[in-house]
């Protein structure tokens, strides 16, 4: 149960929604679970919640022309502009706060190919467990 919590937290907080998971992650390592399956379980979760927001992404432009369309043209037009300056290797970054969740929505409203997308995140996302735990263990 205890990992099927991470799990869905990490999920969460790689979607559009202000959650974090590391907290929970490092309390768990604290407690003497296993490293590595924290690790697995926060990356898969957490990857998977982009694979939403790219899914998002893709679709929401069939709405581009309804009043109630969050994003005016200008402001998508500039998002793929900057998305195409950094280019797919930015998904590397899709684990940095505030700008990483856009981005991976942003990815599917580029129509990046979906096993690159995946590909990418979940390089970034691992390694960025695999740091927080290294250090967190480092700090017992």
């Amino acid at each position: 149960m205890i990992y099927l919590s991470l799990f869905f937290t990490a999920l969460i907080a790689a979607t559009l929604f202000p959650l974090s998971s590391e907290a929970l992650l490092v309390t768990l390592l604290y407690q003497q679970y296993s490293p590595l399956l924290l690790w697995l379980v926060a990356t898969s979760g957490n990857t998977l919640g982009s694979c939403i927001n790219w899914y998002l992404g893709r679709e929401c432009l069939r709405w581009q022309d309804k009043k109630w369309f969050p994003f005016k043209p200008e402001q998508l037009s500039r998002a793929q502009r900057q998305f195409q300056r950094f280019g797919l290797v930015s998904l590397l970054f899709a684990w940095v706060p505030v700008i990483g969740d856009p981005l991976t929505f942003f990815a599917g409203v580029m129509r990046i190919r979906f096993w690159q997308f995946l590909v990418l995140v979940a390089i970034g996302k691992s390694l960025r467990y695999g740091v927080l735990i290294w250090l967190a263990l480092q700090a017992l």
